[in-house]
């Protein structure tokens, strides 16, 4: 049988019981024009020269996963076919790479990166805002402690930023009320000044970051938005490194994602396995009871990779019909599985003496003779 081997240098059609090539198509001896052939297999499309040499053939096997509609993948040893044998040497070699580098990273940047990015930067604003809020709070909180429950988060800090001295704060919020606070320095004051400032800006940052994520996901994944909104779409999309991989994962998969510590603990450990991760976020699956969680999740999950394949490849928007069927199946399970599962009783203890003998046996005394007399 014949089989597709494709190399840096070109491709082969080889016959796998003898190792002869039996035709080829090589690489252009310019290093550009090779970079741009190699870039195709990275990405994953199949060369014309790989279809001009299956051409025509019933039974081929392939080398590689990426030509799987050309023929049959099959694991090949193929160290055989040497460059140096095509006029190819490693000088030649060093050069494609680094074109084929260059050509790579040039390349526009797929709109899901940005969205991964952006993810991860709303997470580091979150993570520093709540550590800075929380220091905020902790040294003001000895010039006016009462605030903190007059005012939260960006409030809080956006009115010590403007006024400092807690009179200034009282005033605006129209009260009257006696602090049990210490005063503070005017020099003091200023520092406590510039970390609410500070915080005001990263709050507002935090703002245009989400809105940026908004918008972006509802351009690129309609269908997953009918579903589950922007921010949870997001996420996901983040968990599993681009829309692109994550219309490539199986439902189970999808269903997990975000629960890979509980996952790890259940393998270590044998505890329970987790039901769901981040799309516990979901509504109708965090509200519900925990008997119909697992259903839901598994129900969930594979609605949201059917989104994600439509939203990846473009297809045509069905995010509604998708949703209306989750909330149907959803309706299901609660419909069947109303009541709590009925934990199972611990089963029996046999009899220690056993059905018809006492505890020396049938008919025996403890000094092994016959009790009769």
């Amino acid at each position: 049988m014949a089989i597709l081997v494709t190399k840096w240098f070109g491709v082969f059609l080889v016959d796998d019981k003898s190792n002869r090539v039996m035709d080829k198509r090589l690489m252009p001896k310019d290093a550009d024009a090779a970079a741009e052939k190699l870039a195709e297999i990275q990405k994953g499309s199949i060369l014309p020269e790989e279809r001009e040499l299956a051409e025509g053939r019933t039974k081929l096997a392939v080398g590689d996963r990426r030509q799987s509609e050309l023929g049959k993948p099959e694991l090949y040893d193929s160290s055989f076919i040497r460059p140096s044998d095509y006029g190819f040497d490693d000088a030649f070699m060093h050069e494609v790479m680094v074109r084929l580098g260059k050509l790579r990273t040039s390349e526009p940047i797929a709109r899901d990166k940005n969205l991964v990015q952006a993810i991860r930067d709303l997470d580091d604003l979150i993570e520093v805002s709540n550590l800075m809020s929380e220091r905020l709070h902790e040294w003001y909180g000895m010039h006016f402690p009462e605030l903190a429950d007059l005012a939260k988060d960006d409030r809080y800090a956006l009115l010590i930023a403007k006024h400092g001295d807690r009179e200034g704060i009282v005033d605006e919020l129209g009260l009257d009320i006696q602090s049990m606070g210490a005063d503070f320095d005017p020099e003091d004051m200023r520092a406590v000044q510039n970390l609410a400032d500070t915080l005001c800006r990263i709050y507002d940052d935090r703002k245009d970051v989400e809105e940026y994520i908004t918008s972006l996901v509802e351009e690129m994944c309609p269908n997953m938005c009918a579903i589950l909104g922007g921010p949870l779409s997001a996420r996901l999309i983040s968990l599993a490194g681009g829309l692109e991989r994550l219309a490539s994962l199986p439902s189970s998969t999808v269903q997990l994602l975000g629960a890979e510590k509980a996952m790890f603990r259940h393998l270590r450990s044998g505890k329970n396995p987790p039901k769901h991760g981040v799309i516990y976020q979901y509504p109708d699956l965090r509200k519900a009871p925990y008997w119909q969680r697992g259903n839901i999740a598994r129900a969930l999950a594979g609605k949201i990779l059917i989104a994600a394949k439509v939203d990846e490849y473009k297809g045509d928007f069905c995010g509604d019909r998708l949703n209306a069927e989750l909330r149907t199946r959803i309706a299901d399970i609660k419909r069947r599985y109303p009541d709590p599962p009925k934990k199972k009783s611990p089963a029996k203890k046999p009899n220690h003496h056993g059905k018809g003998r006492n505890h020396h046996g049938k008919g025996r005394n403890h000094h092994g003779k016959n009790n009769k007399q």
